[in-house]
């Protein structure tokens, strides 16, 4: 399925969700899936534990193949199902409450207002993504997790590579395997000397608790790594796109800085980016809305098909930054619901706002629809976005 335009689903969403809302469907591997397209049947299947999370069991739906001889590491609190996630969760989320982000704030602004000034600084057009988009949530996540930014560039270039679905299997294996050692390494040096971060803080917290586990700490820095710059930096980039091409929406945020947490929900709802990460399969069989899904079959809860349903959404193809759509589900739904979801916000919030008061001649060099969109990666976005002022 693929977009006819940037900014709306494929085709295939809509008719899928007025005409057979749980359809069954082949998937590039050659195997079967169900696929939900309704928000009320996606935020059902997402709190119903009859779904796993768990990425290792063997019906799990995927898009691309793994590899037969692949090494299979600790589950990351992604791919737990009761009653591991619930412990697992709780240890980390502290460093996600809206306390610990607001704290984070004074940070964030300085990463920011320093990743303009150099903007500001070169060549006319810049590109947004190299110049905003990745630095800010890379540099914001390095610091969380006490990675060293300076090594940033291998795992963005590795990251990119395990979310693009053209990736070969062999070189997406190598991939992981090059993460998974630069990881574990940092992890050994931060049990030998414990730093104040979250991975520091989590040797730590498993020492006192008796549990140290090596290989848990690396999944975990794994998945934080990734999904902590990916998803960020690609909302960056989507979202100032939409932006410039709705002046009448800008002036909204522009002219009143309070309504731009209201504003950021909406560019997650519009976009919903990482809208196949809410893959599951049944562990027993599940009647939804009419359908029997048998044990073992694979769903895919499409989050871009459910936030743009308009049973809950009216309008749900305009762009409408005073709707209120603090019920999207571009986060996921239920007890996995994003664990950076706050980080998130705050970092798209300060970016915003701070782009567009200090920029506010900003504009695309380029055509929309002649830059080059993610249309083959697990995570959407734009490759480059070329803007001047």
């Amino acid at each position: 399925m693929q977009r006819q335009c940037p900014f709306t689903p494929p085709p295939e969403y809509r008719k899928l969700r007025e005409e057979s809302p749980i359809a069954r469907v082949l998937l590039p591997t050659g195997r079967h899936a169900w696929l939900v397209t309704k928000h009320e049947d996606v935020r059902s299947i997402l709190i119903d534990t009859r779904f796993s999370s768990d990425r290792n069991h063997p019906d799990f739906p995927r898009l691309i193949e793994l590899m037969p001889n692949r090494r299979v590491f600790s589950p990351s609190i992604i791919s737990m199902d009761p009653p591991e996630h619930g412990p697992a969760r709780r240890a980390v989320v502290g460093d996600f409450t809206v306390k610990r982000t607001r704290g984070l704030q004074p940070r964030i602004q300085e990463i920011v207002d320093d990743a303009i000034d150099a903007m500001l600084a070169g060549p006319q057009p810049a590109d947004l993504v190299q110049a905003l988009s990745l630095p800010v949530p890379s540099l914001v996540i390095c610091e969380l997790l006490g990675v060293p930014y300076a090594d940033h560039e291998f795992f963005q270039t590795r990251s990119k590579l395990l979310i693009a679905r053209s990736t070969s299997g062999e070189v997406r294996q190598q991939a992981v395997e090059e993460l998974q050692r630069y990881l574990s390494d940092l992890v050994t040096s931060k049990q030998q000397e414990p730093t104040d971060d979250l991975i520091g803080r989590q040797v730590l917290k498993q020492r006192e608790n008796g549990t140290e586990d090596h290989e848990s700490l690396v999944s975990l820095a794994f998945l934080l790594l990734i999904a902590g710059h990916e998803t960020t930096a690609n909302m960056i980039s989507l979202g100032t796109i939409a932006l410039l091409q709705n002046p009448g929406q800008l002036a909204i945020i522009a002219n009143d800085p309070s309504k731009t947490p209201e504003a950021v929900e909406e560019l997650l709802r519009y976009f919903s980016i990482a809208d196949t990460a809410t893959a599951r399969v049944a562990t027993e069989d599940v009647e939804v809305d009419g359908v029997q899904i048998k044990a073992g079959e694979g769903v895919f809860a499409l989050t871009y098909a459910a936030n743009r349903d308009p049973e809950v959404f009216r309008d749900p193809d305009a762009l409408d930054l005073e709707r209120g759509a603090r019920h999207h589900v571009a986060f996921g739904f239920g007890p996995h619901q994003c664990l950076g979801q706050n980080l998130a916000r705050a970092e798209l919030q300060i970016v915003f706002d701070t782009l567009f008061r200090r920029v506010p001649g900003l504009k695309l060099a380029a055509p929309v629809e002649d830059l080059s969109y993610k249309d083959d990666a697990i995570v959407y976005g734009v490759q480059a976005l070329p803007v001047t002022w």
